[in-house]
C-alpha cells in the first residue's frame, strides 16, 4: 500500500506564505514586526531565527519540528478559518498550520495584540 500523500501545504515553504501574511495584516493597519510577534509567540523563534527559515525557504513541517518551543497555551486557540474549526483539526502538523493562519486573522481583524497572544 502506498504511503499517504503529503499536504501540499506541508512541503510549501514559510517563505512563499509569509509574504501574504504580512501583507495581510498591513491591509488592517497592522505591521510585519506584529506578525513576527504573533509567529514568535506561537513558535518561539526569534526575529533573527525567523529571518534566517524564510531565507532558507523552509517548509512548513521543517519549520514546526523545528520550533524552539509550541507555546504551552496553543489550546486557547479556537474558532474557524477556512471553514475549518481549529480545535477540531486532526492532523498535529495541519493544526499547528491553521493555528498560525487563525493568529494571523486575528490580527487583520483589528485585534488586541494581547489578546491574540492569549495574555
Amino acid at each position: 500500500m502506498a504511503a499517504e500523500k503529503k499536504h501540499r501545504i506541508f512541503t510549501t515553504s514559510l517563505a512563499s506564505v509569509y509574504p501574504l501574511y504580512v501583507q495581510k495584516a498591513e491591509k488592517k493597519g497592522r505591521t510585519k514586526q506584529e506578525v513576527d510577534e504573533v509567529i514568535g509567540w506561537l513558535t518561539g523563534y526569534g526575529a533573527e531565527q525567523l529571518a534566517q527559515v524564510i531565507d532558507a525557504k523552509v517548509d512548513f513541517e521543517t519549520f514546526f519540528a523545528e520550533a524552539p518551543r509550541l507555546n504551552p497555551n496553543v489550546g486557547l486557540i479556537k474558532g474557524v478559518v477556512c471553514g475549518v474549526r481549529v480545535e477540531d483539526v486532526a492532523d498535529p502538523l495541519m493544526q499547528k498550520i491553521r493555528y498560525l493562519d487563525k493568529l494571523v486573522d486575528e490580527l487583520a481583524k483589528g485585534k488586541k495584540l494581547a489578546s491574540i497572544l492569549r495574555g
